[in-house]
């Protein structure tokens, strides 16, 4: 059975639209990449998904429940981390996270210290002396310590330092390894490369694309390093050939998976000393789907109304 299921999810607010027919899947065992600028529809699509909007056109389903409906039943059962956590200033660390726990119906988890010292946490001081990184943390111990079947993280690494985003990842692929599921909208590319199965890029309200990063990277161009024994003429005019730079006595450029044949032809000529090639990254791939939108990619990566 699908996790997640949304099937032509429309969100208007008045005159606008923020989600427009949004079909989106994530199986069991999945960890599924959710990524878009800011205003793009993330984090409305995630408030359907957590039932704190209501859909204006459309369903969505998690674990075959409608998730507006039954929003109670589907809480036992899934775990959510936002980008900014608030929490009661009175309370210690570990306060909250005993009652995170018990809202979901865990009364006890072996797993609960574990975590605090992964994520090098003092669960013995008030909340409001945490910075945004320790209050980050006392959300993602509360939702791994859980042990839900379903994950979903919005910016869930906000504020944490490399180390402790690398405990993350750590936890996200353990959970993964025991057939949970997550969903996670992160601005981090490099990421979202590392842990997700499938990706979705979602632009204007719109799922644009969806697939592995396999299936999705001939829709982007290869990397190529390149020297020569001749200085190679025109590459710039060459059909499929993009982003030409010099790098000392080489050139670095991309290529358009259907013309490499011929550009590989056509350099070939000048004399090959040296050839380096690497398969397009999730940032190549959503560049490509943004160049050209109006929209400045990088600093709306951030965050989402």
């Amino acid at each position: 059975m699908t996790v997640i299921k949304t099937t032509n999810l429309t969100k208007k607010f008045g005159k606008f639209t923020a989600l427009k027919g949004v079909n989106l899947e994530v199986n069991p065992g999945e960890v599924f990449g959710f990524i878009g600028p800011n205003g793009a529809g993330k984090s409305t699509t995630i408030r359907v998904l957590l039932g704190i909007l209501k859909a204006s056109e459309g369903e969505a389903k998690i674990f075959g429940k409608d998730a507006w409906n039954e929003a109670v039943a589907i809480h036992r059962h899934l775990a959510y981390v936002p980008g900014d956590v608030n929490l009661w200033p009175n309370l210690t660390g570990g306060e909250v996270i005993d009652l995170f726990m018990k809202l979901r119906g865990v009364t006890q988890s072996n797993r609960r210290e574990e975590f605090i010292e992964r994520f090098n946490l003092d669960p013995s001081k008030k909340c409001r002396t945490y910075s945004k990184g320790n209050r980050q943390k006392v959300a993602l111990i509360a939702a791994f310590a859980s042990e839900a079947d379903l994950y979903i993280l919005d910016e869930p690494t906000s504020g944490l330092d490399p180390l402790m985003e690398k405990v993350f990842q750590d936890c996200v692929m353990e959970a993964k390894m025991a057939g949970k599921s997550v969903l996670l909208s992160s601005h981090i590319l490099s990421e979202v490369e590392r842990l997700c199965d499938r990706v979705g890029i979602i632009r204007q309200g719109e799922l644009i694309e969806t697939g592995s990063l396999n299936e999705m990277r001939h829709l982007t161009r290869t990397n190529f390093l390149i020297e020569t024994k001749r200085p190679i003429l025109d590459l710039h005019d060459v059909t499929g050939v993009h982003d030409v730079q010099e790098k000392g006595r080489a050139l670095s450029f991309q290529v358009d998976a259907r013309h490499l044949d011929e550009i590989m032809t056509y350099v070939s000529q000048f004399g090959l000393e040296k050839l380096e090639s690497s398969p397009p990254t999730l940032e190549d791939l959503f560049m490509r789907h943004y160049e050209g939108s109006g929209k400045n990619s990088h600093s709306g990566m951030a965050g989402e109304l």
